[in-house]
Formats: structure tokens, C-alpha cells, sequence
């Protein structure tokens, strides 16, 4: 069990934090997100979705989703939660990898799923989402998991062509810490780690030459093909699984009815997301590849295989990292077995 303490950020946002929605809702959860404000997956989920939650529970609960950092630094959402600065988080599980291995397996099985429908599959009926709140029952009690899953396989954003994992050589790479630096070391490439704010001027300035990043639309949405015009679609390596979680007391004092609208609505939001981005993901590279701007690389399945096969090196090495590292690890396998994916 982590020992819960308050980091001058986190006391500030207690001292500061004040109700900013204009939502009409009697209540109004304050999520804090993983996205950027300029992400289009937050624009949709706004528009299209948060309304929606309030009409579902007939005007007695919506939620306010906020950006990433916007009110604690992203490490700190769990933390945040338990002392009632956020009311809950719709955030990357990979951020907590610092804290047990297992998050990083749980957050992204790198070349791992083919879609993130399956990761959707995987939350919700292959014991995925059970598998997290174990994790957060160690290390975090006191935090609901209201669900978890994946709405997008990430494009690769770079300024040079990277046509197969040879090519990752000397690649100076943003990457996420944990497993996914691991499986670009192993490829021979040098992984940075810093925030997604910081991508863009970053391969501007020539810091990184490629970055994990985002969903082609949010990539697009953000600029980064401006200055990287080398995409990898679809994507090769990662397909975060980001989680919605609340306060195990904001959820306790949600009525039954409240509680089954909040399950039910974060499951159609992410396969409305999901829908969403497979749809404006494909017509965005339609409009690129036409334009020509940009040389969309899809890599051929030969090379898929062979990243995905030193993939699978690096879970197996993560999964003995802890004991629950080697539980995730067997329930992402035990799934992909049934599912016909290994």
C-alpha cells in the first residue's frame, strides 16, 4: 500500500480548486483526462458524449472533463482522487508504471493487440477491468475502476522514413517510460521521455527525431505532420489502455441507478470514440496521401511480426518484475489465447 501524502501541487489544487462547470447537472464529476486541450478525442467526448450522461441519469449527473495537468500533475491523479481534489480521472494506466510494473503491462501491451476494439473486449469480458482495480486496491485504495479500454491504435509520428525495425537504429525516439522505452532500446533506438506538450518543438528543434505520440487524428489535430512528415498508419507498436476510474466514497454516494449510467455510458462513450477515430483516422490519411505532402508508411506484415516478436521478449521480462506484473502478464496471455491472438 502506497503512503498517501499531499505534494505542494497537490495542496495548492486542494486550497484552489473551485466548481467551474456551467453544467445544469446536480452533481458534476471533475475528471481529469490524459489529453491534451487540443486533442480532438476530448473535443468529441465533450460534444458529443457528456451531454448525454446528463440526460441518461435525467439531469443529476454529468461530468467535466478536464486536460491533462490541468489540475495535478499526471502522476498524481490516484493521489488526488483519494483526498478529493478530483473526483476521478479518464487518464493512461501508464503513468503509474513507476510505482509496480503491472501498470505498464496493464497500460499498454506494446504490439500486442491488433485493435483496440479487442482491448475494449479485453476490459470488459476478458478480466481486464478487474485486473486493474486489484491494482489499485494495492496500491491505491480507496479508487473506483469504472472501466477501462482503448479507442485508437497510435500512428508514429517521425521525420524520417522508418520502413522496418532496422530502421529504429540511432532513432531518438519520445517515448513513454516503462515498457514501451524498453521495446525501442531493444530495436536500437534511444527513447526520451517527456510530455506530450512537449513533442512538437521538440522535433521542430530536432531533440527527437520520432514520437510515440498519439492517434493519427490527435497528431494531425496538434500539427506534429507539419513538421514530421513520415507517419507510420496503421500503427505498430502501442495502443494505450486508459482508465475511468472515481473516489471508491464519490462512488459510493451515487445512487444504484447513478452508478449503473455512469458504467454503461463510459462503455458507449468509448465505442463511440473508438468508432470515431477509426473512421476520421482513415479519412485523414486518405486526404494526406492524396495531397502528398506526406509519405504514410504502412509497414509490411514481415516486420510487424519481427517487432512484435522482440515485443514479447520485453513482457516476459517485465512480468518478473513483481508478483503482480506476472498476473497481468498471464491475463493479457490467458485473453489473447482465447481470442485467437497467440
Amino acid at each position: 500500500m502506497r503512503i498517501k501524502y499531499l505534494t505542494p501541487v497537490l495542496a495548492a489544487a486542494a486550497l484552489g480548486i473551485t466548481a467551474l462547470s456551467v453544467s445544469a447537472a446536480d452533481r458534476v464529476l471533475k475528471i481529469q483526462t490524459s489529453s491534451n486541450a487540443s486533442h480532438a478525442s476530448l473535443a468529441y467526448l465533450n460534444e458529443e458524449w457528456v451531454p448525454k450522461l446528463e440526460a441518461m441519469t435525467g439531469g443529476t449527473l454529468t461530468v467535466e472533463l478536464l486536460p491533462i495537468d490541468s489540475v495535478v500533475p499526471r502522476r498524481e491523479t490516484p493521489e488526488a482522487i483519494g483526498v478529493g481534489i478530483l473526483d476521478g480521472d479518464l487518464t493512461s494506466i501508464n503513468y503509474f508504471s513507476g510505482i509496480d510494473p503491472a501498470f505498464a503491462l496493464m497500460g499498454d501491451l506494446i504490439a500486442g493487440y491488433d485493435s483496440a476494439d479487442q482491448i475494449q473486449a479485453y476490459c470488459a469480458q476478458g478480466g481486464g477491468k478487474e485486473m486493474l482495480q486489484k491494482l489499485f486496491d494495492t496500491h491505491y485504495p480507496g479508487v473506483h475502476v469504472v472501466g477501462c479500454g482503448a479507442y485508437a491504435r497510435e500512428a508514429f509520428v517521425s521525420k524520417v522514413p522508418i520502413r522496418g525495425v532496422a530502421d529504429f537504429k540511432g532513432i531518438k525516439v519520445r517515448s513513454p517510460e516503462g515498457l514501451a522505452a524498453d521495446v525501442f532500446k531493444r530495436v536500437g533506438a534511444a527513447p526520451v521521455s517527456m510530455s506530450g506538450s512537449e513533442t512538437y518543438s521538440a522535433l521542430e528543434k530536432g531533440v527527437i527525431d520520432a514520437a510515440d505520440n498519439s492517434a493519427y487524428a490527435n497528431n494531425d489535430a496538434n500539427g506534429m505532420h507539419k513538421v514530421a512528415k513520415y507517419p507510420i498508419f496503421p500503427g505498430i507498436h502501442s495502443t494505450p489502455i486508459l482508465q475511468f476510474t472515481v473516489g471508491q466514497a464519490v462512488w459510493e454516494d451515487l445512487t444504484p441507478a447513478e452508478q449503473a449510467a455512469l458504467e454503461t455510458w463510459y462503455l458507449a462513450a468509448y465505442n463511440g470514440l473508438r468508432q470515431h477515430f477509426d473512421r476520421l483516422d482513415r479519412q485523414l490519411v486518405a486526404r494526406d496521401k492524396a495531397a502528398g505532402e506526406l509519405e504514410v508508411i504502412d509497414w509490411p506484415q514481415a516486420e510487424r511480426d519481427a517487432f512484435r516478436k522482440v515485443a514479447q521478449e520485453a513482457w516476459a521480462d517485465f512480468a518478473a518484475q513483481s508478483p503482480l506484473a506476472k498476473e497481468v502478464y498471464e491475463s493479457h496471455v490467458k485473453f489473447m489465447k482465447e481470442a485467437g491472438l497467440l
